[in-house]
């Protein structure tokens, strides 16, 4: 005797039954798929000796020159920057600026003070330098550091400024130590210069170049002083996480987007060629010369009181207490005042003199007297991450969900090209309907796979919205209402539940139909004829294109919730 369908009773609880289920695969899948990381203590603050960010030395009766002492002349030149990994050669354009006299005569007594400085201070016979290195991007030797570099050649050094060493790479491929061992090509070129003394050379990194800086350092072993903007300290993936993590809590976004920054900087990215991420930062030796370090309390990228201890901690363990730290209560990750992305954004008062006056006594070997810490309190509000590592497993299957998901999407599409095709044809025809679904089954799952693709592009737009955020956060904008990144995860959440219950639906439906024919039975009971016929209500496809795009969707459907799940959507 052909099997009966189900009632509504029926049909009801095993869809409930079905989507308890589901829900509890979804919901473990979240929970594996979670990194937990420690983010306390929270709110940590280093209370500063003076807010007076000024730096002096004691050099009795002897005046030193400050910023804008000299008139500042510039030589430009080309220099040919080797990456040792590979041999690949850049040729940088470079630009040195020193007091403008000095190339020419090849001596200091040369230097012409600038207009309004009636008796310059006298210069030492061979002068400092300074080689400065670039942050994230591509900067050049013409659109970069020509404030702070033309500030430094004005109080009597030599300053070179050169295209960013990249070759090949790009911001995920950086080659931390061959560009390290470029710009120390750049160091060995002002030491050629017969007007520099070559014991005097240092550098000025900023923001990514504080990362290379340690390098340099090492692979130096006589870079004189450095100036560090805005340093990092630790390495990208934890440095990463914890500058995204807190950007997405200032500008608001929903705490679970918060826990997907986890789950993306613990991605074991070593699969895909790419090893910079977890290369070793710190290196104590790089901390064993005079350091100055600058932050803006406005920064919303460094952790600074992590920061100042770890800096701190490592060059007293190489021995060095020359170690000022300053702290700028309006500047931003790179001590400008307002937008970044802006032109003729200008740097914080007091820090181009701040630093000038650090490096020219430091170079002449005198005695500071004011504080080491000073400026704004340096405060940090979560910790650094450092317990962020690769997950190779969860690498992989982050990688292979979405993978099959845009390829199964892709093979839905093709169905439904080749199903509105036929249908054409079927209709010029006089036959029947290409996909041959019943209305029940044709309602469900077009309304599971709408909601799940709808769910799936309003995430992606949320956290498209939330990047936009960070970005013009970083810039120095200052953070709107939350809006969408905050309900955003709530309502997709509930509409996850739904299409949960729905695709139960038309998971029980295809258990209906498997019963209905005959192939769902209990095992030792004799198969039973199938159902004479398809009726109208009996949920599937007539044909096998319908059938191969049912499959296809759901497949779709139950992917799309994986990816979901993933990102922890079904954390509730």
């Amino acid at each position: 005797m052909p099997a009966k369908p189900w009632n509504f009773g029926q049909r009801f609880a095993v869809t409930c039954i079905v989507f308890v289920l589901l829900m509890g695969m979804f919901i473990g899948l979240s929970n594996i798929t979670s990194i937990d990381t420690d983010l306390g203590p929270l709110d940590q603050s280093i209370s500063t000796v003076s807010n007076d960010t000024a730096v002096s030395f004691d050099s009795a009766d002897t005046t030193l020159p400050a910023t804008g002492t000299y008139e500042v002349e510039t030589i430009s030149d080309y220099i040919d920057l080797v990456q040792p990994s590979t041999g690949a050669v850049q040729h940088a354009h470079i630009l040195v600026r020193m007091p403008k006299g000095v190339a020419e005569s090849g001596t200091t007594a040369s230097a012409q003070p600038a207009d309004g400085v009636s008796s310059a201070p006298s210069l030492p016979s061979k002068l400092p330098a300074a080689v400065y290195m670039h942050g994230a991007g591509y900067g050049t030797a013409d659109n970069s550091f020509g404030d702070v570099a033309t500030d430094l050649a004005s109080a009597g050094f030599v300053t070179l400024t050169v295209d960013k060493p990249v070759w090949g790479t790009n911001d995920m491929t950086r080659d931390y130590p061959g560009s390290a061992h470029a710009y120390d090509q750049c160091v060995q070129y002002l030491r050629d210069l017969a007007y520099v003394d070559s014991s005097q050379v240092g550098i000025y990194a900023t923001s990514e170049s504080c990362w290379i800086a340690p390098y340099v350092i090492r692979e130096d072993g006589n870079i004189a002083f450095q100036v560090l903007l805005s340093p990092l300290v630790f390495n990208p993936r934890n440095a990463l996480g914890f500058f995204v993590t807190q950007d997405f809590a200032i500008v608001g976004a929903n705490p679970g987007y918060q826990r997907i920054v986890e789950r993306v900087f613990s991605a074991d990215i070593m699969m895909f060629g790419l090893s910079n991420v977890d290369f070793n930062a710190l290196l104590p030796q790089s901390y064993s010369i005079p350091t100055f370090v600058a932050y803006g309390s406005k920064d919303v990228m460094t952790p600074q009181v992590q920061g100042v201890t770890t800096i701190l901690s490592m060059a007293h363990a190489s021995g060095n207490w020359d170690v000022t730290i300053r702290n700028y209560p309006i500047g931003n990750h790179v001590l400008r005042l307002g937008d970044e992305a802006e032109e003729g954004t200008v740097l914080v008062d007091h820090y181009e003199s701040d630093f000038v006056d650090w490096a020219v006594g430091t170079t002449r070997g005198l005695k500071q007297t004011t504080p080491r810490v000073a400026g704004a309190t340096i405060r940090q509000s979560i910790a650094v991450p450092t317990e962020l590592t690769a997950h190779r497993g969860a690498t992989i299957y982050g990688v292979t969900i979405h993978a099959l998901q845009i390829i199964a999407l892709l093979v839905l599409a093709v169905c439904l090209v080749i199903a509105a095709i036929k249908h054409v044809a079927n209709r010029r025809n006089g036959k029947g309907k290409a996909l041959g679904y019943s209305r029940d089954f044709r309602r469900l799952l077009l309304a599971s796979f709408v909601c799940t693709f709808g769910s799936l592009l309003l995430f992606f737009a949320a956290m498209g919205q939330n990047v936009y955020r960070l970005v013009k956060l970083v810039w120095g904008s200052a953070p709107t209402a939350p809006g969408m990144i905050w309900w955003s995860w709530y309502a997709i959440q509930v509409v996850c539940a739904i299409i949960v219950f729905v695709w139960a639906r038309v998971f029980t439906s295809g258990l209906e139909v498997l019963r209905l024919h005959g192939i769902l039975r209990r095992p030792g009971t004799p198969r039973r004829p199938k159902a004479p016929e398809v009726h109208d209500e009996t949920p599937f496809a007539l044909t096998t294109l319908g059938r191969v795009t049912a499959v296809t969707c759901m497949v779709e459907i139950l992917l799309i919730l994986l990816v979901l799940a993933f990102w922890g959507l079904f954390l509730y």
